[in-house]
C-alpha cells in the first residue's frame, strides 16, 4: 500500500521534472506527453493496468524517481532499503535510451505479466535488459512481484 508520506515525496519529485515548456512524449514510448501519461501514475492516480504500471516503473528509473519504484513493489518482494546493499558500492546511474514491450499477458483475475526490452547504457557501453515481470492486483491497484531477466 502507497504510504501518504511517501507517496507526497513520489509526487513532488515527479512534479519537479515536469517542464512548463511544450509537453514532450513520455520516456515510456507511447503517444502521449509524460503529464497526459506516465506523469499521471507518478502523480498518485492508480495505473490501470500492469502495462501501464511496468511502462511508469521503467520511466521512474529514467526520471530517478527510486521512491515510486519501491511504493509500486509488491511489500513481500521489496527491497528493504533501496536497490544497492552499500551506497559506498553504488554503480553509476545508467542513462535509459529506449522501452519496447512484447507483450502483456492477463495470467489470471489478479496476475498478469509483462514482457519488455529496455535499452540504456553505462560506462560508454550500451545494455538491453529483457526482462518478463510479473504483477499482481491487490487492494484495488497493481503491484509489481518480480521478474525472470532472459540472456540474450
Amino acid at each position: 500500500m502507497l504510504h501518504a508520506d511517501r507517496l507526497t515525496i513520489v509526487q513532488n519529485a515527479a512534479m519537479k521534472r515536469v517542464r512548463s515548456e511544450a509537453p514532450a512524449l513520455c520516456p515510456c514510448g507511447l503517444a502521449a506527453s509524460y503529464a497526459q501519461c506516465c506523469g499521471r501514475w507518478h502523480a498518485g492516480h492508480v495505473a490501470p493496468d500492469a502495462e501501464k504500471l511496468m511502462r511508469s516503473r521503467y520511466v521512474a528509473y529514467v526520471m530517478n524517481l527510486e521512491d515510486y519504484v519501491l511504493a509500486t513493489w509488491h511489500a513481500s518482494t521489496r527491497p528493504a532499503a533501496g536497490f544497492v546493499e552499500n551506497a559506498n558500492e553504488k554503480p553509476a546511474t545508467p542513462k535509459f535510451t529506449g522501452l519496447t514491450v512484447l507483450a502483456h499477458t492477463r495470467t489470471g483475475v489478479d496476475t498478469a505479466i509483462v514482457e519488455f526490452i529496455a535499452r540504456y547504457k553505462s560506462g560508454g557501453r550500451a545494455y538491453r535488459l529483457h526482462e518478463i515481470s510479473r504483477f499482481v492486483h491487490e487492494q484495488g491497484r497493481w503491484w509489481y512481484n518480480d521478474g525472470e531477466v532472459r540472456d540474450h
